[in-house]
């Protein structure tokens, strides 16, 4: 199984509207991804802190997708690539960072 993690980095200044990307992004990212039979799941995290006491979180928000391989997670995505990335302006100015990870553990 892969986890695709797109994380948005917490920079000063930048905007990110948690509800806008809960009640809108989220659901249509589901709806389209979602419907692919190798999808598995997802989870989004909003960063609320940094390790440190007082510290801010490295990530103002992280969306993890479950797939079964990576080549089902870009035949999901790929067809409507364009759609999700054009909604993106809509709930933040932070260039998301992509990440493929395998897990190799999961309990």
């Amino acid at each position: 199984m892969i986890r695709v993690s797109i994380l948005y980095p917490n920079r000063k200044g930048s905007r990110f509207d948690l509800r806008y990307y809960l009640e809108t992004h989220m659901p249509l990212s589901i709806k389209l991804l979602g419907a692919h039979p190798g999808f598995r799941g997802v989870t989004v995290d909003h960063g609320v802190a940094g390790a440190a006491p007082g510290t801010e979180p490295a990530h103002i928000a992280m969306c993890h997708f479950l797939f079964r391989s990576s080549d089902d997670f870009m035949q999901a995505f790929m067809p409507h690539a364009q759609a999700l990335q054009h909604d993106i302006p809509r709930y933040t100015d932070v260039t998301p960072v992509i990440q493929f990870n395998d897990v190799v553990l999961a309990q």
